[in-house]
This record gives structure tokens, sequence and C-alpha cells, in this order.
């Protein structure tokens, strides 16, 4: 339910290119009831059909796209920018802004990423090329782009949780590499759980002086020495004795209690710990690795949609100088092989931005379970020691004024605050992961 309630998930976008009818580029006929005109397109522009009949034009070189036909003195565009599809809210709450717009498309459109400020197609209206970027990749992983990202609302603000504060990777202080923010999580899970461990053998240390201490008073109470005084001194003198025997029994009883009540449950609570961090490390590593495939595909793919028009472009070109039936053969095929690496190129972007998707969700779920066994774990320290003192009390009252200052810590431990400290000084970036945009 708590994850539910922190993520508002969205499918990914998915885009679709249609092939459009291409015209002759340079010469486009005249528009119906002006066949005495001939359109003499600038250099750059290319006259097409979209699949409903309505002729739009295409800057190659700056991949800008509109209805109206360009100017023959000026080889710029009265065109919105490039083509942006419909992008519904992303996994971490992100919305990229701009409106959904649905104009034709060709295979040999480029696909970029998209910017903050497209517009539809099918207006008249003129539109402005952005030069940034909304997201940035970084380690596989995509980020909004720090330039042009709007505020992201922490998953529990004020908290300073887990969840909100290690998406980024953070650079190893050791050595040349990285270290998983997740990772950074990990090592303090571990570190803690040795820490009771350890905590553990000091009370069993604990445990073995006051063993030793109860010996030697037993031992001590039986001595002869001084056992020839008589009257109400000799009285006195055995009393003497055998409050050490008293002593020792006390002492011997606190050890017991000390063993069961504080260093068993130290030693035996999560045993399976470290082994079950290991298969949480191993999934979490495992979703990343299947993030980095990805991306590695929607690369190949990005190179593959590249060459394919840069192939389409050239026969285009051939096609001004040459008129064949072959050259018209090769545009088709070169169309048809651009419009399948267009929709690989989706494909890729789809299964890449699942994989996210997924890494993202088991990020959120993960780290909150994580922080909760941290609280868990200080709580049961906590509880613990408090037993170790009240032991202490019941079997030494003398020494009330030095376990005092213990009490006081005690009762001052503050899982939050202690995470909030910790957070501060080890956090890698709070900033989430968002879907690529093409």
């Amino acid at each position: 339910m708590l994850l539910a309630t922190l993520l508002s998930v969205s499918s990914p976008w998915r885009a679709h290119i249609s092939q459009g009818c291409e015209e002759k580029p340079g010469m486009v006929p005249p528009p119906p009831g002006e066949e005495s005109q001939t359109v003499i397109l600038p250099p750059g522009w290319h006259s097409y059909l979209s699949p409903q009949g309505r002729r739009y034009y295409v800057n190659t070189t700056t991949n800008e796209t509109t209805w109206e036909c360009p100017s023959s003195s000026s080889g710029i565009s009265a065109s919105p920018g490039p083509h942006r599809g419909s992008l519904p809210p992303t996994v971490n709450g992100y919305h990229a802004s701009g409106t959904p717009a649905h104009p034709p498309e060709t295979a040999h459109m480029s696909l970029r990423k998209s910017t903050g400020d497209s517009q539809n197609l099918g207006s008249s209206s003129p539109g402005k090329k952005q030069s940034k970027e909304n997201t940035i990749t970084i380690n596989c992983v995509t980020f909004p782009h720090p330039d042009t990202m709007p505020e992201q609302q922490l998953l529990k603000p004020t908290e300073w949780s887990y969840c909100d504060y290690f998406w980024a990777d953070k650079k190893d202080p050791q050595g040349n590499g990285t270290v998983a923010g997740f990772e950074l999580l990990l090592q303090k899970q571990l570190k803690g759980k040795q820490m009771q461990k350890e905590m553990s053998e000091f009370i069993r240390e604990r445990i073995k002086i006051e063993e030793e201490y109860a010996k030697n008073l037993a031992k001590l109470s039986q001595n002869s020495l001084a056992a020839q005084e008589e009257g109400s001194l000799g009285e006195a003198w055995a009393q003497v004795k055998k409050s050490l025997a008293d002593e020792a029994e006390v002492h011997l009883k606190f050890s017991a209690k000390l063993h069961s009540e504080v260093e068993k449950p130290l030693m035996n609570f999560r045993e399976n710990f470290k082994k079950d961090m290991k298969k949480c490390d191993h999934h979490i590593a495992d979703l990343r690795k299947q993030l980095a495939s990805r991306y590695a595909s929607v690369e190949k793919a990005r190179k593959a949609l590249t060459e394919r028009q840069k192939d389409l472009e050239m026969k285009t070109q051939q096609l001004e100088i040459k008129l064949s039936n072959k050259t018209e053969e090769d545009i088709k095929k070169a169309r048809r092989k651009s419009t399948q690496a267009g929709d690989d190129l989706m494909r890729c972007v789809d299964l890449y931005n699942q994989a996210q998707s997924k890494w993202f969700e088991e990020m959120v779920t993960t780290t909150l379970e994580l922080e909760r066994l941290e609280v868990e774990r200080v709580e049961m320290i906590r509880q613990h020691l408090c037993q170790y003192t009240q032991l202490r009390h019941e079997t030494d009252m003398f020494n009330q004024s030095t376990v005092e200052p213990v009490d006081q810590l005690l009762r001052k431990v503050d899982p939050a605050k202690d995470r909030e400290l910790w957070v501060r000084e080890h956090k890698t970036g709070n900033i989430r992961p968002v879907d690529m945009e093409i």
C-alpha cells in the first residue's frame, strides 16, 4: 500500500511512425486550381504526401516539418519544432511540458529527444526550435536535464528517506569507478549487522568478567583468615564473609541474564541477514544490468536509424540528378528500411522505459524495506541495551551514577535523526529517473 501511495506510475509512452508518399524533391506540383504555377522549394526542403493525401514539407537538414509551403527565398520553415509524441506522466511523477502532437511522420524524419516547447504540427503558427534537451542519461539511467527540469516533489518529504536520495551513482573515493546509490545503502546495512555482532561480542566479554568476579568472591568467602575471632566481633566478621558469597550469587545471576536477555538475542537477530542482503543486491544488480542492456539496444537502434536516414537521403539526392525506375525502387526500399529502423528504435526505447520503470519500482520498494529494517535493528539494540542497564541497576545499585548517563543517551536514540545525519553526509542525489524521450 505504501508503494502504491508513493508512486504514480504511467506506462511508457509509445510513438508510431507512419510512412508517407514522397514526391520528387525540389519541384512541387501546384495545388488544385493553380495548375499554371509550379512551386520551387528552397534547398534542403522536400515535399511529401501524408497517407490522407495532404501535402507537407520536410527540411532534411534541420528535420523541421510544416504543412505550409516554405518560402522560396529562405530555407527556414515557418513550421513548428520537431514532432513529439504525447507524453504521459513518467514513473516518478515528473511531467514533461507541451501538448500532444500527431502530425504525419515519414521514416526519414529524425527521431530526436523532445524539447519543452514543441507545438502541434497541425498548427500553422511558427514554432521555436529548442537547443536544450529535457533528459540526460548517466550510466544508462535517464534523468531530467538539470537546465530544463521542473521541480520534483520528494516521495517522502521531510523524512530524509532512502527512497529519495540515492538514485545517482557516486564516485568511488578509493578508485576511478563509481558506486551505485543502492550499493551505499547495502553497505550501511551490512555495516550495521557487523556492529551488532561486535556489540554481542562485547557483552560476552562482560559476562566473562562477571563470572570470574563471582568465582573469586565465592572463593574469598570460604577463606579461613580471622576465623578464630570470638564474640560479637567474630559474628560480624562471619557475616562479612557470608555477604561475599551472596554477592557472588548475585553476579552469577547477572551474568546468566546478560547471556539470555542481551547477548543471545543480539547474536541471533536476523541470522540470515547477510544472505538476504546478497539476494537483494543481486536482484537490483540484475535489473540494472537489464537496464544497461536495453540502453545499449537503444543506442544501437539509434545508430542504425541514422544510417538508414543517410542512405535514404543519398538515394533521394540521386533521384534529383537522374530519374530512373531503379532509383525509385532503391528509394522505396530505403524508405522501408528507414521505417523499420524507426520502428525498431521505438520498440527499444519502449523496452528501455519498461526496464527503467521496473528498476525504479524495485528501488523504491527495496530502499523502503532497508529503511524499515534499519529502524527495526536500531530499536532492537536500544531495547536490549536498556535491558542491560536494568540488570546493572538490579545488580549494583552503588554504580547507578555510572549507569545514568547511559540511560540518558539511550532515551535519546532516534533512528530518524540518525538517518538524517547519515543521509546528509552520504547522499548521492535526490533526482529520480524519468523516461527517456526521443
